[in-house]
């Protein structure tokens, strides 16, 4: 469970800025990298959030386990982008009587695409690690999000603690048994382990629901309450978002 730990959501100076604010940064970044026409500032704003994962102490397999997916996807859209798609060649090499050709176009569109992925992860993931859920949940509250979003996402962040202790308890029954000794054995015991926690998350669905209307819940769900901005604050996130235009702007 140390992989959902927020103690160190807490122990640095982002973490007391206003979550509104630092929504509204990330949002105005987002907005930057996905429509900036190159790689350097992309590659500048994944550097930069590096840079504060580093300094907010971010525990290096979390860092990596946040990464790793999108970055097999930026990997494969840069081999496609190389091998199905351009004019200009850059080598071909023969596979089994077949001819392969990459493409100096399409390898420098998926560096491109790659980049913005890399761009855009990197300011969420900095988001979400320098800012406790509650208070994003708070802030999108703020931001007049619709509930019924508001209330999956609390739901879903509850439960999920849940389901992952319930999988964790199924997974160490299933290899004490050696249900992973081969790729056999190993995928079956995949296929009841993600059938037992689909039944599991049916069933604390319709516990919940029940528990919810029985203490005649109306659909308000209660959240944290904002205090007013401080002017310091919005300073800084002015001058930042300006800084970070200029860049992107170059």
């Amino acid at each position: 469970m140390h992989l959902f730990s927020e103690e160190f959501k807490t122990a640095h100076m982002l973490a007391g800025t206003d979550a509104r604010l630092k929504l509204l940064v990330a949002s105005g970044l987002l907005v930057m990298v996905l429509t900036y026409h190159g790689f350097l500032f992309p590659l500048f704003v994944g550097m930069a959030s590096l840079l504060l994962c580093v300094w907010m102490r971010v525990p290096l397999k979390l860092f990596v386990l946040r990464f790793s997916e999108p970055a097999l996807v930026a990997l494969i859209l840069i081999v496609i982008k190389m091998f199905f798609a351009g004019h200009d060649e850059l080598f071909s090499v023969s596979l089994f009587g077949v001819s392969i050709s990459a493409y100096k176009d399409g390898l420098i569109d998926g560096l491109m695409i790659a980049s913005r992925i890399v761009g855009a992860v990197s300011v969420i993931t900095v988001l979400g690690f320098a800012t406790p859920f509650t208070d994003v949940i708070a802030a999108l509250s703020w931001f007049r999000v619709p509930k019924g979003l508001i209330e999956i996402l609390m739901f879903a962040y509850r439960y999920i603690f849940m389901l992952f202790e319930d999988a964790m308890v199924i997974y160490n029954a299933q290899k004490n048994r050696l249900g992973y000794s081969n790729i056999r054995r190993g995928l079956s015991s995949f296929g009841i382990l993600a059938g037992s926690l689909t039944l599991k998350a049916f069933e604390h669905s319709q516990n919940t629901a029940v528990a919810m209307a029985q203490r005649g819940y109306d659909g308000n769900m209660p959240v944290l309450k904002h205090r007013p901005f401080k002017p310091s604050e919005v300073i800084v996130s002015i001058f930042l978002i300006v800084i970070m235009g200029l860049a992107w702007k170059i």
